[in-house]
């Protein structure tokens, strides 16, 4: 639920902004990184009001948690539920602008409603945005929650509109270069949806592209997390 809340929100936003018609055409980039923002604290916030410990929206953040705890356990049955969420979130999408997609030409401007994309295409520099990008998140995330900053954690309700921050953050300063997927079933489930629903004058789901997303996140986050365990955050 928390995973399927942040992309419809978070794509939804893509969509408003670039699909022809909508009354927020051509609202830019700021607001496209807010909607983000936004998008990942109301889908924690979800996620922890449906009984969820530990929240996690992204599957980068699950393999970065159980680095730090040495534990595995999670990374399935959670890399399962985002996944589904995620999908359902982009179908969610389609169904939400369903007007709009016949009358917006551009098949990128399309796809880019579900999934990431880079700004200039070379591979080796957008899996380095990725990893970058999606070690700043963890990092910061860990940073926040660490007993060196507060000894019980931030007060209660805090977190989730703290790590929206840091997304919204990171997508205004480093988002401009690959869509700053930093979650691998963000981009992937949308992406299968984009491939699977009868979307009107798509093109091609660009799957030649589709690692980096999932590899650059993963690699990020763990980088991160084995720092995090370096200096004891």
């Amino acid at each position: 639920m928390g995973t399927l809340i942040l992309v419809l929100l978070g794509n939804g936003v893509v969509a408003n902004a670039n699909l022809r018609r909508s009354k927020a055409e051509g609202a830019g980039w700021m607001v496209i990184t807010a909607g983000w923002g936004f998008g990942v604290m109301f889908g924690v916030f979800v996620a922890l009001a449906c009984g969820s410990a530990d929240a996690h929206l992204n599957p980068a953040v699950t393999l970065a948690s159980a680095i730090t705890t040495g534990s595995t356990a999670k990374i399935l049955p959670y890399w399962a539920a985002q996944a589904a969420g995620a999908f359902l979130g982009g179908v969610l999408v389609w169904l939400y602008f369903l007007p709009h997609w016949g009358l917006t030409p551009d098949q990128g401007v399309k796809l880019a409603c579900f999934g990431t994309g880079p700004a200039v295409r070379k591979l080796p520099a957008n899996l380095l945005c990725e990893i970058i990008a999606t070690f700043v998140l963890v990092l910061v995330i860990n940073a926040i929650f660490s007993k060196r900053v507060a000894a019980t954690g931030p007060v209660a309700g805090l977190g989730p509109s703290l790590i929206g921050a840091v997304v919204w953050g990171i997508g205004m300063s480093l988002g401009g270069t690959t869509g700053y997927a930093m979650n691998p079933a963000r981009d992937l489930g949308p992406r299968t949806a984009h491939a699977l629903l009868p979307i009107a004058g798509k093109g091609d789901s660009d799957w030649n592209y589709a690692w980096v997303p999932i590899v650059g996140p993963l690699a990020g986050a763990a980088l991160a997390a084995v720092l995090s365990l370096s200096v004891g955050l």
